[in-house]
């Protein structure tokens, strides 16, 4: 069986050799945990899930099944980017289920944060247990659990839909091959399996997606203004030459609006929050010093193309006191 927790003696992995060993080990393990099984892992096409993906492909080939599943909580242009990268240009075994109507049904009217990460987590199980139930043979289910998830689950900072074990009624084991790796080490290890740099130091994004950033009760009106203002957010830094240089950034709009005025008349609009942090290890972060320049280009483009905004704010704290997300 793999190994469950970090050993206090476990040096951290910064160069090709120790990922290399980390990759011959872990691969060993899958093989002696999983034997001639099948496999069903959550390709979000972020680093854990891509890492996971490659070691489980290295370790036991086809017998890995991937479901890239579009709960409707996805960056734009992600699910295409997804199949493009990963079916087409990696020829994955991927099967991609639409449940973005199903997922935002279940999460109406629901406002507590913790209680939106579990419902999108117990979905994500019940669709990977129909998925599981036509085809034969699935017996595991894999996660791109990190250490982090790890330590803010037992601390209580935050419950993680990929931190925890399976309801009683469904029989798939866990493959967490990442579980006792800190971000910086899992990039090194994809960087070592042979995936793409644009995969490898992809910024993070939550599993419950831009659920956690659609503050309070998520409408399909404010999760669309997150996911163009992120957009928009995404491309300009890119050209500004920060998408490789910040760790995480995006937007966030709250449930609540405020006074503005669009084409000389009042409205009653959302704002919405940038993030720009830097972390090594997820477990503490400063803020990136954006120019102010930038900061006006962007809150120009939002204000202007984003139906129901009006404003936007920069966040200007580190973690602590803040978490790097807002729920």
């Amino acid at each position: 069986m793999p190994i469950l927790t970090r050993p206090e003696t476990m040096e951290r992995i910064t160069t090709p050799a120790l990922a290399e060993k980390f990759i011959a080990e872990q691969t060993a393990d899958i093989r002696a945990q999983v034997g001639d099984k099948k496999v069903l892992l959550a390709l979000s096409g972020g680093v854990d899930s891509s890492v996971v993906a490659a070691l489980l492909i290295k370790a036991i080939g086809r017998q890995l099944v991937c479901v890239h599943v579009n709960h409707g909580l996805l960056r734009k242009g992600e699910p295409e980017q997804v199949i493009r990268v990963f079916k087409d240009e990696m020829d994955a075994n991927l099967i991609y289920v639409d449940a973005s109507d199903r997922f935002l049904d279940k999460l109406a009217g629901v406002s507590d944060p913790e209680t939106k990460r579990k419902i999108i987590g117990g979905e994500f199980i019940e669709v990977f247990a129909e998925e599981a139930r036509k085809l034969e043979g699935i017996t595991f289910l894999a996660q791109g659990t990190i250490w982090p998830d790890i330590l803010e689950s037992e601390h209580g900072i935050k419950a993680h839909h990929n931190a925890g074990g399976l309801p009683e009624d469904l029989n798939f084991d866990l493959v967490e091959p990442v579980r006792i790796l800190f971000k910086d080490e899992v990039r090194v290890v994809g960087k070592a399996l042979g995936l793409p740099d644009n995969m490898v130091f992809r910024q993070p994004f939550p599993g419950p997606g831009l659920g956690v950033r659609c503050l309070g009760a998520i409408t399909r009106d404010r999760l669309e203004a997150v996911r163009e203002s992120d957009a928009i957010l995404r491309e300009e830094f890119a050209n500004a030459g920060l998408a490789g240089k910040v760790w995480q950034y995006f937007t966030i709009v709250p449930d609540f609006k405020s006074v503005g005025i669009k084409d000389g008349r009042r409205c009653d609009e959302w704002p919405v929050i940038l993030r720009a942090v830097n972390t090594r290890d997820a477990m503490t972060a400063t803020v990136e010093n954006v120019p102010f320049d930038l900061l006006q280009r962007i809150t120009d483009r939002i204000t202007h193309e984003v139906a129901g905004v009006n404003r936007v704010l920069y966040d200007l704290t580190p973690k602590p006191t803040g978490t790097i997300e807002w729920e």
